[in-house]
């Protein structure tokens, strides 16, 4: 059995309020907070993916435009252990008054930049948020 830990592989989205907060979810039985979004369906591209779980999971609509790709990160899963999740971000915008559904059990506005006031997963505090803060920074 090989030690490499296996690696998830899932598109993340980063919704920014009016407010410059970033929407994070928690899923039932989870204690840290992630970035809303999931695992890809054969043949999807990572917007149809972000289409598919924002409704599924937030009751909203992944408006056409403007997205940015933020890029891929990597690190250790918080829902599943000894495993790594590789995350294509993107920062969208939606249609709607996000709401937790299906496996979401809760959900947060947190600042871009710590302190976040929540547990959020190590792939969202140190890879993904200051990712979207360093970019409002040079707006």
């Amino acid at each position: 059995m090989s030690s490499a830990a296996a690696t998830i592989h899932i598109v993340a989205a980063v919704i920014v309020d009016d407010h410059g907060r970033a929407l994070v979810v928690r899923k039932h039985g989870a204690d840290r907070f992630i970035q809303p979004g999931g695992k890809p369906e054969p043949g999807e591209t990572p917007l149809q993916t972000l289409a598919r779980e924002l409704d599924e999971e937030l009751g909203v609509r992944l408006l056409a435009g403007p997205t940015v790709a933020l890029g891929h990160f990597q690190d250790w899963a918080v829902n599943e252990p000894g495993h790594r999740v590789q995350a294509e971000a993107w920062w969208v915008q939606v249609q709607g008054t996000p709401q937790a559904r299906a496996e979401i059990a809760e959900l947060a506005w947190v600042p871009l930049r710590p302190p976040h006031g929540l547990r959020l997963a190590p792939l969202s505090e140190h890879h993904i948020l200051p990712a979207v803060a360093t970019r409002v920074a040079t707006r």
